[in-house]
Formats: structure tokens, sequence, C-alpha cells
């Protein structure tokens, strides 16, 4: 009996903490403060996107219903875009998000942000390049993700005395590559000529003659999935 006295003592106790800790999980803030709501079931159709005050509010364009409302606590949408079934949003604390209307898929953070995006905001840092890839342009580099995962594909860091300007990239349907319309994107610089303040961008990198391509698929080895990982050097071009 004493042995069985002894021993309920740390039972007891374990079985009263059990409801604790499933309180606590519940109470348990979300991660990076979301908070994504659905009153509605989200549709196949791209829904119509609009900011207002601190959340990002998706809208039917036919009906004006509300899909979904996506916030995070203490921050601000600065910009988003459709992408493949997901809206990708770019937060004022240099965060980048990716979700569906039913769940945010992925997170990514900009290397300091509070250096230029106060200053420079969020326009045309978020460029879509085709094939499931998406460019984010900031001053100091360009870096490609993968829609579907969040994967970061590769980088392109500016060169060095000179800096990407995200307003001024557009997409250029007049220079033939395979993969679609270029993202030609300005990188202004002091002592260079005009054809070094250029960047041509497509989903595989900086547009270079003989460059060797990056996978940005899951490929097979050996029987085995293997996924690609980013070496700039060997798929762009050095500065000139």
């Amino acid at each position: 009996m004493a042995i069985c006295s002894r021993l309920s003592a740390p039972v007891l106790a374990l079985l009263l903490a059990i409801p604790l800790l499933t309180v606590a999980h519940h109470v348990r803030p979300a991660p990076y403060g979301d908070h994504l709501t659905a009153p509605a079931r989200v549709p196949h159709a791209a829904p119509r996107l609009r900011t207002r005050g601190t959340a990002l509010w998706a809208h039917d364009p036919r009906t004006g219903a509300l899909h979904w409302r996506y916030s995070r606590e203490g921050r601000r949408p600065l910009t988003s875009l459709h992408a493949r079934g997901d809206v990708i949003t770019l937060w004022d604390d240099g965060l980048v998000t990716a979700t569906d209307g039913r769940t945010v898929r992925w997170h990514r953070a900009l290397p300091a942000p509070g250096d230029w995006l106060p200053a420079h905001g969020g326009s045309g840092v978020l460029r879509p390049l085709g094939r499931g890839m998406l460019a984010v342009v900031t001053p100091r580099r360009i870096a490609a993700y993968r829609i579907a995962d969040g994967d970061l594909r590769w980088v392109l860091p500016a060169r060095e005395g000179c800096a990407f300007e995200p307003r001024r990239a557009v997409h250029h349907g007049k220079t033939a590559v395979p993969h679609g319309k270029p993202l030609i994107v300005a990188q202004p610089c002091p002592h260079a000529a005009w054809t070094a303040q250029l960047i041509a961008l497509d989903d595989l990198g900086r547009i270079t003659p003989h460059r060797n391509p990056l996978g940005n698929e899951v490929r097979e080895e050996r029987g085995k999935p293997r996924l690609e990982h980013p070496n700039p050097e060997k798929v762009l071009a050095r500065p000139r």
C-alpha cells in the first residue's frame, strides 16, 4: 500500500497537468502572428485582393462576397499578387508569405529589410518569373523562390557599388527565351556601361550565353527524389 501511495502522487500530478498542457497549446499564439479567416468556401477562381487597414481581403470579383481575410499581428501588407493559385504577400517587416485562402503555406524573411523597405516600399518587389517561380527584387540582391513550397532556388547579388531598382523592372516579350517573357531589372551603376545596368532574368536565373541551366523541379536519382540546389557561379554570369 505504501508503494502504491508513493506512485500515485506523480501519476496524479501528471493527470492534472495534461488539461493544463492542452489549454496552453490552444492559447499559444499563431506562428508569425498569422490570422487567416475564411467565412466562405474558397473558390477556384482568383479573388479580387484589397488591402484594408492592416489586413488583406479577398472578395469574389462578381458578387463581392468575402472569401477570406488575412492579417498578422502588428504588421501591415504592402503588396500582393496572384501566383499559381496562391496569393503572395510582402509585409512591412520584410516577411513574404504564400496562402491559398485555406492555410498560410510558407513564410520567407528578406535579409535586412529595415535598411531599404521603409524608404522603397513594396512596389515592384514581388515579380512572377513563370514556370512556378517568384522573384523577390531588393536593392542588394534578387532571390528566386519556388512558389509550390517556398524553396530558395538561386540568388543574384547586385554588382559592387550598384543596386537593383524594384520599381524599374518589367517583363519584356520581345526577347526570345524558352521559358516565356524575361524580367528586365534596372541596375544603375555610376561608372558602368548601359549594358551592365540592365539584367535579364527568367526562372533559371540570369540570361547569359552558354549557361548551365538550374533545375527547379524535384528530380529522380537512382529511384529517389533529388532536389537541385542553387549554384549561382554555374548559372549566373560574372559581373562585367
